[in-house]
Order: C-alpha cells, then structure tokens, then sequence
C-alpha cells in the first residue's frame, strides 16, 4: 500500500508550489511503515520452509498454527501473514480499534475479528480478550502462534484482574490518559491490574512456541512498553506502579479497588508480572519489525530526492505538547534566519510522542497532541518567511479526531486573527482543532492503519 501524497495536501500546502513535495515526503514516511509491507518482509515462506526474522521454521514441525493480530495495525498485518502461511494456518482472531475495516471473505471462515474500545476499553474489548486467553490455554507444544502487535494494542488488550471491573479499567485510563504522564508510565499501571499485559499471555500460551512481531509506537523500542508486552517479560513492579501514582498525585482520583490492588501487590499478597528469566519465555521470541526510525529515514530520503538538504532531529519529540511546539517553532525560526542547522531549502524531520496535561477552568475543547504542537508554533513562527512545520499522527488519528495533525505557516496568525481567533484562547482550554478547521489546514487522510508514534517535518523554502 502506498498512500496518496493528495490525502495530505492542505490549504497551505495547496498553494505552494513545493506542496506536492511535502506531501510525498508524507507519503514516503508512512509507506516504509505499512503493516502488510513489514510483515512480508520479516515473514517470508519457501514451500514449508517459514523465516521469521533470522530464525528458519519447518511447518510440517506444527500440528496447528495460529495467527492473534492486536493493535491499530492488526488487520493489515494478519491478512498478510494469513496469505502467506495460506494453507498452513489454522485458524486465529483480530482485535483492533472499532470502526476499522471489516475483513475480506477469503479470510472469513478462519479467523474471527474483534473491535474494541480505543483509547478507552469497552465491552467487546473483554470479550476479545476472553475469546483470545481461551484459545491460547488450550495450545499444545506442537501449536505455532504468531502475535502480529502494533500500538494501540494496550488499551484495547482489557483483561481486569480479579476484583478490578471494566468500570475501573476505563476511569483508570481516562485518568492516567489526562495526568500528563507518559506512556511508559501509563502501561506501567496497566500491567500491574491486567491478567494479560505483562509478558501474561504469554504465561497463557505455555507450552507453544509463540513468535511476536511488532510494529511499534514506543520510542526506544522497549519491548515490554509496546502495547504493555503481553509476550514479553516485564521488569516493572507493584513499586514502580505505585511511584507513578504519587509523582502525579493521583492517590484520591483513581478507584480505590485499583489503589487497593495495587498497595495489595505492592505488599506482596499478589504475584509479579513474569520477569526476565522465567521459563515461561524459553520458546518465546519477540521481534520488531517497523520502527518510528524506519519512517524517519524513509522520509529524508525521500526529501533529498525532492531536492531538500534533508536531516533528522537526534533529540526525540517528547514532553508537554505545547512546549514542543515552541521549541520546534523557534528551530524554525533559527533554521529561516540564520541558515541552522541547515540551509534553503531544508527539511528536518523528529519523531517521538509528547503529552497534554489537560489544565484548563473552562470546558475542554477538540483536539489531540499533533494538533496542540501545532497550534502552540503559531505565534513564534508568525511572520517569519518561508517555513512550515506540519505535525502527524501516522496513524491518521490525533487524540479523539479525524484528523492527523496540522500544517503551520509564517501566515497562519495572520489568517486567525482576520477570523478574530487568538491561539493563546484556543491553546488555553486545549482547543486546537476548531483553530486549524477556520484555516482549512487539517490535515485528514483517514485512518492509514499504521502506527509508529508522531513525526514532525519542519521545512525552509
């Protein structure tokens, strides 16, 4: 799948003559990530020979092979490794986000799909899980089970430890989600009162082998934090969990049956998630895939083609989405004036994932992190000549919105202010999407069923 370079083309990307080129730096990030793409490069079948990775498989070794996809990207990534392993596959089941697309009739009869709640769990998020633990306790040591995992898969994996409820699992995300901690923290807690996050399912599986390839949404790649590592071992504690707690105060706003697991854990009257070293991973390989890196890379080459002096940023994007929008916004700035750290025309290109802390005393408006760095450059960039920085979710998806991110120019005050916007008023009550809907500088490709976190492309002209 390639996806079409227009889908990204904005008001101000329209009427540029390097527009074109921008987007197709766009649509080359996201290409070098689609799912079906980097699992027919990592799973590659010679009659019963399989590869996986460097590992070479027999499949005639298998009495049953099973194929669990779980995350945003699951559905493109199991219907190509169901057409590869074809006649060999057994059977197996997607979960991924509600409103996806529905499977094609070929696939139909073997494996069954799921939607569930994102970013909030649901209903149908336990009756995922429950299907997938029952098929997984009942595998044999003659079973191959490929986890096929992207980002997303954490919310949408809900399995309440006992004594925890579905209630307490939605308002524990709502809370953490808003608290302004990161997702290494928020999947931290979340192993900690799940029966299958944590390298558990994996316990599930036992006696299998069981393969997990992964495209990931996580910068560093730390494989337990990918969709909360349900198959891989987990060095976070009951400590840990409780620690984040009270870094963000959040003693008195999270259930007490949570607070009072967690302290139960943390005491010791409850057993760790499985640790590095356990055997329960001896047959247990995870492997990664696609990477926030691979589309980085893929975009500056792509830029260079465009005729750019093309760069990545080393720092990742991180931290509150409103000061990262300032600091990119004066990088452009430096980039504009002063010809650093390249010169015209430029593209420089960050990855990563930053955070909002929802602080506001009036009603919290519509809007996602992509959008608020966006919004949060506009006033440091205005008037300044010849730049853009266009912000993206790869997933197509920013916060609770269709759109992906936005497109800020040196113009983009100026034309909010001629529709008597202030961004410092949208930027308060975190409000970013109507800001940038006034402008017709959304960008809104859809849903591109990837996710490898947000890029940023920061570009002189």
């Amino acid at each position: 799948m390639i996806y079409p370079p227009e889908s990204f083309l904005t008001h101000s990307l329209k009427e540029k003559p390097w527009g074109m080129k921008a987007a197709r730096i766009i649509s080359a990030s996201l290409t070098a990530v689609e799912p079906g793409r980097v699992i027919k490069e990592s799973l590659v079948r010679t009659g019963t020979r399989l590869r996986i990775g460097d590992e070479e498989l027999n499949l005639k070794d298998f009495n049953r092979i099973f194929l669990i996809g779980i995350g945003k990207a699951s559905t493109p990534m199991t219907l190509a490794a169901a057409d590869i392993l074809n006649e060999h596959l057994h059977g197996g089941m997607i979960l991924t986000k509600s409103g996806s697309h529905d499977l094609p009739e070929r696939v139909t009869k073997i494996l069954d799909l799921y939607y569930g709640g994102h970013p909030i769990p649901d209903q149908n998020s336990l009756k995922a899980v429950a299907a997938i633990t029952n098929l997984l306790s009942k595998a044999k040591s003659d079973d191959l089970i490929l986890f096929l995992l992207s980002g997303g898969g954490s919310a949408l994996l809900a399995g309440p430890y006992p004594g925890l409820t579905l209630k307490d699992l939605r308002l524990t995300n709502q809370i953490l989600l808003s608290c302004g901690a990161d997702i290494k923290e928020i999947n931290t807690i979340r192993k900690h009162i799940s029966t299958v996050k944590g390298g558990q399912l994996a316990k599930i599986a036992v006696p299998a082998k069981l393969f997990t390839l992964i495209l990931s949404d996580v910068m560093g790649n730390q494989l337990d934090m990918i969709a909360s590592g349900p198959t891989t071992p987990d060095p976070s504690t009951y400590q840990d969990a409780v620690e984040i707690i009270e870094r963000y105060d959040l003693d008195h706003r999270l259930p007490k049956s949570v607070l009072n697991h967690l302290i139960q854990g943390l005491a010791g009257h409850l057993p760790e998630t499985p640790k590095p070293g356990d055997p329960i991973f001896r047959d247990v390989t995870n492997l990664i895939i696609g990477r926030n890196s691979d589309s980085i890379q893929a975009g500056v080459q792509q830029a260079v083609l465009e005729g750019f002096n093309a760069d990545t940023l080393p720092e990742p994007l991180e931290g509150e989405a409103r000061l990262a929008g300032e600091k990119l916004a004066a990088i452009l700035q430096r980039m504009a004036l002063k010809s650093e750290p390249l010169p015209r025309p430029a593209c420089l290109i960050i990855g990563g994932e930053t955070t909002v802390s929802l602080q506001s005393s009036g009603e919290i408006g519509k809007g996602g992190r992509n959008i608020e760095i966006a919004l949060s450059a506009v006033k440091t960039m205005n008037n300044v000549p010849g730049v853009v920085l266009i912000t993206l979710a790869t997933d197509g998806e920013d916060g609770e919105t269709d759109a992906a991110g936005a497109v800020v120019t040196g113009d983009s005050l100026r034309r909010g202010r001629i529709l008597q916007m202030d961004p410092e008023t949208y930027l308060r009550n975190h409000n970013s999407y109507p800001y940038f809907q006034a402008l017709n500088d959304l960008l809104v490709p859809g849903v591109t069923q990837t996710n490898v976190n947000d890029l940023c492309f920061l570009i002189t002209f």
